[in-house]
């Protein structure tokens, strides 16, 4: 065995909820709700009705011991299609928590593995349930820092989530180490290698290939656990990957991931940031705009500039979204799309929105989201929002109360507030230790009433 490999098989295999922080375990729900909101938001969307169909028709089983239900669909798939249809809808609405080293996402795989697992084994008590997760977080977050170091290319986040959902199913499948190693070779060699720039400059349903990177990633396990063997993780066995797995265990990832406060791409969030502060400190409105100069980093610069025309492309433009929060005050799920692809106050304001990458903002990249806005107003001033960086991340973190609210705005319309206040309060509850995953799956299937 590789000793980098055996202390991950440690951590994930025998670590207790009484050895994770108590502010991590805190941590670990409030993402977990956070991605739930998203999860039930993007419900109605076209790509999570097209991910939960064909889920139902090509990734079934005939063996009860690996059928679960879809979250807030219901119909019986296999394990891996139900945490497929989940990641692949969750992820075609952009409102979900990332990490910035990483320069993706790790919820938006873990929280549909543990509901899909959550149907084939015996009850999980809550802590138990808030310990996988802290696992799938750190493992996945490690592995996509060692892939982003050692090859060329930068992989969306399917490429290396799957690793962190592996790690989580072979905590909860009760897997040998050998087990382990097999399915994270497994999920590795077969985990989505697509290039994230090649959908930021032509946005799709593709979105961050987080979709595949769960159903490979539960799909590497069963493998596994019937004697299929991979060729080590080179993200974990290899040499040059090895600084980014010394501090599993006393750096806790899980407690620096971000939370948007926008369904949009990330890269966008400071430059909405900096519009939104300049509007709300000097009480301007969209009418009072002549022009918005909006300078950030190399990535934020490529993101679509043109009018969207659909919900991907809007959720990866820039302007789009800034020249929505000025004219709104806010985005929210019905701003990018259907009738919101349209507005054409939001038109109007978008043709006096113009993005230039400024180096000083390219450099702190991904570390940092930085970005600064000029706006020119119709009366001939020019009020600058100085450096911003996204709301959201440590350096600008939203509050608990504003995570618990931003939960209910995006789970509300489709559930109701009875049920969306009845998944915060079990989800928030998984901290106690009397408390049972149940507590919270028992909301989670069930098809939204019509």
């Amino acid at each position: 065995m590789n000793a980098t490999f055996d202390s991950i098989a440690d951590f994930a295999l025998d670590l207790t909820p009484d050895q994770i922080p108590a502010s991590t375990r805190e941590a670990a729900a409030l993402m977990v709700l956070d991605t739930l909101g998203i999860t039930i938001g993007a419900g109605p969307m076209e790509a999570g009705v097209i991910a939960r169909d064909t889920a139902a028709l090509l990734y079934g089983s005939s063996d009860p011991n690996f059928t679960a239900r879809m979250m807030f669909d219901g119909r019986n798939v296999s394990v891996a299609g139900s945490a497929y249809a989940a990641a692949t809808q969750t992820d075609n609405l952009d409102g979900h928590d990332g990490y910035n080293p990483t320069k993706g996402h790790i919820g938006v795989v873990v929280v549909p593995t543990l509901a899909a697992l959550a149907e084939v084994s015996d009850d999980i008590s809550g802590p138990e349930a808030l310990t996988a997760v802290t696992i799938g977080y750190e493992i996945a977050g490690r592995a996509g820092l060692a892939l982003h170091d050692t090859v060329s290319d930068y992989h969306t986040s399917g490429a290396w989530n799957a690793l962190g959902v592996v790690a989580m199913a072979a905590r909860l499948r009760g897997m040998t180490h050998d087990q382990m190693r097999q399915a994270l070779g497994i999920a590795e060699y077969h985990g989505p290698r697509s290039q994230m720039m090649r959908e930021i400059a032509n946005p799709t349903m593709l979105h961050d290939g987080s979709g595949w990177g769960a159903m490979v990633g539960v799909s590497s396990v069963v493998l596994a656990e019937r004697g299929f063997t991979g060729a080590p993780a080179i993200t974990i066995e290899a040499d040059e990957a090895k600084n980014h797995w010394q501090d599993l265990g006393t750096f806790w990832q899980m407690e620096h991931q971000y939370v948007k406060p926008y369904p949009i791409c990330r890269w966008a969030h400071a430059a909405i940031d900096g519009a939104r502060a300049i509007m709300k400190e000097h009480g301007l409105s969209h009418g009072d705009i002549k022009h918005v100069q909006v300078n950030s980093f190399h990535e934020a610069a490529c993101l679509f500039q043109d009018l969207p025309d659909n919900t991907s492309k809007a959720q990866y433009s820039l302007p789009f979204a800034v020249a929505i929060q000025i004219v709104h005050g806010r985005i929210g799920v019905e701003h990018i799309s259907g009738a919101g692809l349209k507005d054409p106050t939001v038109a109007d304001v978008m043709t006096r929105i113009s993005v230039t990458e400024a180096e000083h903002h390219s450099k702190r990249f991904p570390v940092g989201r930085c970005a600064d806005v000029q706006i020119t107003t119709t009366d001939g001033r020019v009020l600058d929002s100085g450096d911003t960086h996204a709301r959201g991340g440590p350096e600008a973190p939203m509050s608990r109360d504003e995570v618990i609210e931003k939960f209910m705005e995006f789970a509300t319309p489709s559930l109701g507030v009875t049920r969306a206040a009845a998944i915060r309060d079990a989800t928030l509850g998984l901290v106690r230790p009397d408390s049972q995953l149940s507590d919270l799956t028992q909301h989670l299937f069930d098809a939204p009433e019509a």
